[in-house]
């Protein structure tokens, strides 16, 4: 198997590395290749998934965490920079055996460097009860892509909140649930990531190339496809987002109907006291992301306490962007 160097060192974004596979099966020989990547904090979900329902936007906006949409199958999953991501280009498209024989090497190469690991036959590898890595693949004319990821010392409490819907409680049974189910590799060895990553080239590779400039070029054009609104969003359905609680002007509730993050429709509830025409209000906010840097962008332009007695510009972004 040829490993594929990038010729440089630069952290690029995940859409990048999917784009990599894609310019591969498309423009290099049929051979088996495979390569390694990390990414700064990522969310990834897969190609026939509703991203409000696997990501927690707010959340993930407000951490500067990325979020993708791939090309293949599966369910929704989370990187930081000590998570690897891995990727094999395979020289034909046999998907009955693709996992198998793939994922069985990881599996071997793992446990060559003492672990116990095992394919869980569908797409998971596990040490134990507890997962570490999980996978899918798609097809590229006749050839395969598949990918996974490898937690190393991901931080699973950010995981969790970055890929469960915005709820408190989901969030704190989600974190104690995915303690429960699955681990980090350098909790079951003392190689750092760096050494790993090394040792595991070492195993599945006998050869090695580097992309060209020109390469790049040819897989930052196959980027935009991943970088389009359209994909990143998909066909998803418009749906309702409900914030509500007590501030200091009463009791309020946002209701905010969003299609593709964006608002369609908005509405506000309670007992607090008008003073100025709300449809004013809510007209502004039409069409515009549902964010909380859009939202203080409007709110520059007028004064909410013309609207609603005393309703403070803080108190409500944090309403709507920091209440659970």
């Amino acid at each position: 198997m040829i490993y594929v160097n990038y010729p440089d060192l630069e952290i690029r974004r995940l859409s990048f590395y999917l784009a990599t596979e894609e310019y591969m099966a498309l423009h290099y020989p049929e051979n088996e290749y495979f390569f390694m990547w990390q990414v700064n904090p990522t969310v990834i979900f897969g190609r026939n998934q509703l991203i409000e329902n696997e990501v927690n936007l707010e959340y993930v906006k407000s951490h500067n965490i990325q979020y993708y949409r791939r090309k293949s199958g599966g369910g929704c999953v989370y990187a930081d920079f000590s998570n690897i991501m891995f990727s094999f280009i395979t020289p034909t498209f046999q998907k009955d055996f693709v996992f198998e024989t793939y994922l069985n090497r990881i599996v071997s190469s793992l446990n060559s460097l003492g672990l116990d690991t095992h394919f869980s036959g569908r797409n998971d590898i596990l040490i134990g009860e507890q997962k570490i890595s999980g996978n899918a693949f798609y097809r590229i004319g006749n050839r395969s892509c598949v990918h996974g990821t490898m937690l190393f010392d991901t931080d699973l409490s950010v995981m969790v909140k970055a890929i469960t819907p915005d709820n408190e409680k989901l969030i704190s049974k989600g974190i104690d649930s995915v303690r429960k189910r699955v681990t980090n590799l350098k909790d079951h060895f003392d190689l750092d990531i760096e050494t790993f990553k090394i040792e595991m080239k070492k195993r599945l590779c006998d050869s090695e190339i580097t992309l060209t400039k020109q390469d790049l070029i040819g897989i930052a054009k196959i980027e935009t496809t991943y970088l389009d609104p359209s994909f990143i969003y998909g066909k998803n359905p418009g749906y309702t987002l409900i914030k509500k609680g007590r501030l200091t002007v009463g009791q309020m509730e946002v209701r905010l109907e969003l299609k593709n993050d964006i608002i369609k429709k908005m509405n506000m509830l309670g007992d607090y006291f008008l003073v100025g025409d709300t449809d004013i209000l809510l007209d502004q906010f039409i069409n515009i992301e549902f964010s909380r840097p859009a939202f203080s962008t409007v709110l520059k332009k007028i004064n909410l306490k013309e609207f609603v007695y005393n309703l403070d510009e803080s108190e409500f972004l944090d309403l709507l962007f920091e209440r659970a």
